[in-house]
């Protein structure tokens, strides 16, 4: 085996006999019910941005969906394949969650592609270009509005301004938008700093991203 999948497996014992171990009660506990997380995360892929760790979350608390730049895709109830779509199905309608946070990052190789991309070199690939497609309107309106700023003021912008378009996408599915409105269902969007570690929160009043205060 290589170095990557020795250290795993390394870290694999190294959890069986320490965490597993010294918890072994409460993980027979939580194979043997259904599970009840608290909160559905749509997160990055990336691999520095790990929800369960920022929010130091023990197993069974959050649900946690990763995909590409984390975005939402529209609600579309086709033959095709959704994996995201149906993850949000089976948490919300299936699991009962009652809060689904989109989580943002900085540093997203997904908003840089979209990026560079409006700015007229596309991303290579089968499926990657496709997909950030989603947030194409994103990087066309901040490029439009703040044109002048340099490119990290702009990738930040962009990325931010993924999260709360992908909140309005969450909107697009009815059983998100039926039970937002009952308030059985509240949305988030927060985005991290992985050099800061500094979490934001999206305010929709000021339409803003407020620090968390330690």
């Amino acid at each position: 085996m290589d170095d990557a999948i020795d250290s795993l497996i390394a870290g694999y014992r190294a959890f069986r006999k320490g965490q597993y171990r010294q918890n072994e009660e409460r993980y027979q506990a939580l194979a043997a019910r259904r599970q009840q997380p608290k909160a559905l995360v749509i997160a990055c892929c990336d691999s520095r941005t790990d929800p369960a760790m920022v929010f130091q979350s023990d197993p069974g608390e959050l649900f946690v969906v990763r995909n590409v730049a984390n975005l939402v895709p529209p609600y579309e109830p086709d033959s095709h394949y959704h994996g995201t779509s149906a993850a949000l199905e089976f948490g919300v309608k299936s699991l009962g969650i009652k809060d689904v946070i989109v989580m943002g990052h900085a540093g997203c190789g997904g908003i840089e592609a979209l990026h560079d991309g409006a700015r007229g070199t596309p991303p290579p690939g089968d499926f990657v270009p496709n997909w950030i497609s989603l947030a194409g309107d994103v990087a066309a309106q901040v490029i439009e509005k703040h044109g002048d700023l340099d490119r990290p003021s702009t990738l930040r912008l962009m990325e931010q301004q993924a999260v709360v378009a992908s909140l309005d996408r969450l909107r697009s599915f009815p059983f998100i938008a039926e039970r937002e409105r009952k308030g059985e269902l509240r949305l988030h969007g927060w985005f991290y700093g992985i050099g800061t570690g500094i979490l934001s929160i999206y305010d929709a009043g000021t339409e803003r991203f407020v620090d968390v205060i330690e």
